[in-house]
Formats: structure tokens, sequence, C-alpha cells
């Protein structure tokens, strides 16, 4: 599986094609689809372009862009860092009628078994996002480990080699530990293409998008969504 990250934290000062409004994120969602992603994550945006998980933010997000894509998987952050934080954040989670498919939720985060059960008791389905080893080993102990949907490998690295020595840690854990749940691995800025193709070699989901990385896997500025999704696609169908 190919998921496709759109936006992210980023800012149209970092790239000028990062989507932001319903509209935008409708659009590229349209076009990475015609280039191969299968899925989507997205961080909907307030008017003035900050991250928000208000509820009526986040049903205009899902309904743009499920209009223009009907069927492709969406999902969604719950980054402890979204204004307002705490447990003002978790109300909001908790006030949202028009639901995505799954969200991410960050092992690393004090809330994160907190995040977890909202999402639960919702019956949103829960990337759980997993930056180093130390992160692995605290999600095996979780109780919600078994009602997730997929673990999601965020690696912060940002040497390349030591990008693969993490990854290769947790996957060891997670294996060792015997949880078999689905796994997506992606990187950041240098090592996106660096871990893609590790994700190709281990037969594991890989993503891409503006939200990890501006450039194609020559190094050169990546036009937008489409151009780096369709890479992607073109490694990992080789």
């Amino acid at each position: 599986m190919l998921q496709a990250c759109l936006n992210g934290k980023r800012s149209k000062d970092e790239h000028a094609r990062v989507p932001c409004s319903p509209q935008e994120l409708a659009a590229d969602a349209r076009m990475v689809r015609e280039a191969g992603a299968d899925e989507l994550h997205i961080h909907p945006r307030a008017t003035d372009g900050a991250e928000t998980l208000e509820r009526e933010t986040i049903s205009e997000c899902l309904a743009a862009v499920r209009n223009s894509v009907p069927g492709m998987p969406v999902g969604v952050s719950t980054g402890q860092w979204i204004q307002p934080r705490g447990l003002e954040r978790l109300e909001l989670i908790k006030s949202w009628d028009n639901l995505p498919d799954y969200a991410s939720v960050n092992v690393v985060e004090s809330d994160s078994a907190q995040t977890m059960d909202i999402l639960l008791s919702k019956s949103i389905g829960i990337e759980a996002g997993l930056w180093t080893d130390d992160d692995a080993k605290r999600f095996v102990g979780m109780p919600q480990l078994g009602r997730c949907l997929r673990v999601l490998l965020e690696i912060n690295e940002t040497d390349p080699d030591e990008a693969v020595a993490e990854a290769g840690r947790i996957i060891e854990t997670l294996k060792n530990a015997g949880i078999e749940l689905p796994v997506l691995l992606h990187g950041a800025d240098g090592t996106v293409w660096r871990l893609l193709e590790v994700a190709k070699r281990a037969g594991i989901s890989a993503r891409v998008g503006l939200e990890d990385g501006l450039t194609l896997p020559d190094g050169s500025p990546a036009p937008d969504n489409r151009s780096i999704v369709s890479a992607a696609r073109q490694i990992l169908d080789s």
C-alpha cells in the first residue's frame, strides 16, 4: 500500500503547492490517486493555515476529499502539538461527527493511550506512530495494541544509515513480541527515498508526499504531490 501525505505541518512558504484548504486537498487527492496512491493522510487547516482538530473543519475537509476520490481511505493526525493541545484537544476529537477512516497517534505522547481510547470508541482506525525503538517497546505493553489498524514507523533520524538501522530495530522489537499488525514505513526529508526502498524490500507499506519531503529521488525539487507519488509508484512497481 502506498499512502500519500499531502501537507502535514508544511506551509506554502516551504512549498507553494502545499494544499491547505479543503478544495486544495481535494484537488491533490484526485491527482495522487491518478498517480498511484492507495490511501491518504491529511492535516486539516483552519482559515489562517494552522492545523486544527475542530469539528467543522475536519468535516469540511473530509467531505471535500471524499467527494473528489470516493472510496479512497483518508486519515488525519492527532498530534499533541495541534492547538489547543491537552484535554481541550481531546474534547475536539470526541466531538467529531464526520469521521476519518483512521487517525495517527504518536505513542511517545503522554496522552496517546487516552487518544486511542477516544478513537476506538468512535470506531476510527488507529495508526500507532512509532518514532524510535523505545516507542516500540512501550507500544508492546499497551492494551490498545490488538485493536490498532497498523503500526506507523515514522523515522526522524536525519542520517540515512541510522534511519535504516532504527527502522530495523523497531521491526525486530515488534517481531520478537509476536506483533503481526501491518506496518507502514516512512522517512523525512533526506531519508524519504532510502526508506521507501527499505519498505519495498521488506514488503511493507510506504508513505510519501509533501509532508515528508520536498524532493524527487534524484534530489531535484518536486513540483507537487503528484510527481512525488508517481516517482514512488514507479519504484515500488519496478
